[in-house]
């Protein structure tokens, strides 16, 4: 079949406009966790402040750990494998089964890691409830089923449950906290939250999706480690300049100094949330499309980087000339410290929105997963090299610096990388 029958199949048919739907239904998830975070952000930092405020983040970025662990790279290996195998009730199955075995080990292995750090370092000791609490949020990632959705190309349901999920966090949030000392309450709400949407995500998938949990065999369940284990390293790698960023900070210095950077760095990733949709939308698509025609794919991405680049830098420089105006209005004149933050990281939506077309919908997609992870070790490991250097002199002005030079280093490397390949991206002509 040459490339204009492709098109006609891929362009003209039920998969465009599966590609719009889903698009359709995570465009309303992300508006939805743009607009949620908004309501009970300004809320929070106020009623807990700074030093409340900032433990929840240390927690949350030590319970990040354990999530990242619990995933193992499944959100794009096992995305993959159903979107190949979907035509296949007995394969989408196994596969089914074999990755919730492997998630349900892992948490159990995560839960006794958790235990082990809380009660043998005394800075966990003090506070091990909240810890406990917030470990939630990893059984219900373990539970719902985002990567089976995905590989089905059902965004819908995603949507909807992650929304009442935000939903029951945002309202219980106003009703139950009311001042400083009613904290424990946003991780255990949180929490309860992820595990109802696990459960209605688990329950859909068994009645609308004929799926039928099976025990399947050792080589099966290697099959899906070893699929894994590149993008798994990929996502650890991503940690060490994300999640530890909080953690490492927390460490050398106090909550109230964590909550500046947390609060400012939620803001960006609240917009930077805005571009998930298409991130996750045409994954599965270009996995599709690539697996039949690598030429057609590339021009599909080549347009997608034209479209996704533009907007994203809007956003990006909207941020940085507003921040003071974006922190006095959503947190108030006790965070006046997270302004140079979010400056700083102003414009990581851009930088990060370049790096995932060129990571995870390019070189995944071309199967250049060691490649793809490589990138991202070295990145991480600039990352807590700079973050040991700059942290305990400029603190969260030096973690921020941190996390801003190694995703310029990512987006670097892998346009280096690609343009090796005789693979230009960024700068090619769009047909």
């Amino acid at each position: 079949m040459n490339i204009k029958n492709y098109k006609e199949k891929l362009f003209k048919s039920d998969a465009r406009k599966r590609l719009i739907e889903n698009f359709l239904s995570l465009s309303v998830l992300q508006i939805a966790n743009y607009i949620l975070p908004l309501i009970t952000l300004p809320y929070l930092v106020r009623v807990l402040g700074p030093e409340k405020f900032g433990l929840i983040a240390f927690s949350q970025a030590f319970i990040g750990y354990f999530m990242i662990l619990t995933d193992y790279g499944f959100n794009l290996s096992a995305t993959r494998d159903v979107s190949i195998n979907r035509e296949n009730k007995d394969k989408v199955s196994e596969i089914f089964s074999s990755v919730m075995i492997i998630k349900l080990a892992l948490m159990i292995i995560s839960l006794i890691l958790m235990s082990v750090i809380i009660f043998s370092i005394e800075k966990f000791i003090h506070d091990w409830i909240i810890y406990y609490l917030t470990f939630g949020m990893v059984v219900g990632q373990v539970l719902f089923p985002v990567w089976f959705f995905q590989g089905m190309e059902k965004m819908k349901y995603i949507t909807f449950l992650n929304i009442l999920a935000k939903v029951i966090f945002t309202v219980a949030i106003f009703v139950f906290v009311k001042e400083a000392s009613d904290y424990l309450y946003v991780p255990l709400l949180n929490s309860l939250g992820f595990i109802i949407a696990g459960i209605l995500g688990l329950w859909i998938v068994f009645r609308d999706f004929e799926v039928s949990f099976k025990f399947v065999g050792l080589e099966e369940l290697k099959r899906q480690l070893k699929e894994g284990w590149h993008i798994f390293l990929s996502t650890v790698a991503i940690s060490l300049y994300t999640i530890s960023n909080t953690f490492i900070l927390g460490l050398f210095t106090n909550n109230a100094i964590v909550g500046y950077f947390a609060a400012a760095e939620k803001i960006v990733k609240a917009v930077q949330g805005l571009l998930g949709p298409v991130s996750q939308t045409i994954y599965p698509y270009i996995s599709k499309l690539m697996n039949e025609s690598v030429e057609l794919g590339i021009k599909f991405i080549r347009k997608a980087t034209f479209i996704i680049g533009g907007i994203s830098f809007g956003l990006s420089l909207i941020l940085f000339i507003f921040a003071d105006s974006v922190i006095n209005i959503l947190l108030g004149p006790k965070y006046y410290d997270s302004v140079v933050v979010l400056k700083i990281l102003a414009f990581l939506p851009f930088i990060i929105a370049l790096s995932n077309i060129l990571g995870i919908q390019t070189m995944l997609t071309l199967n250049y997963k060691k490649e793809f992870s490589s990138i991202l070790i070295f990145a991480s490991i600039i990352n807590i090299i700079s973050a040991l250097i700059m942290v305990p002199i400029l603190k969260h002005i030096g973690i921020s610096l941190s996390v801003l030079l190694s995703e310029i280093f990512v987006t670097i490397s892998m346009i280096h990388f690609l343009n090796k390949k005789g693979i230009k991206i960024i700068g090619a002509k769009l047909v």
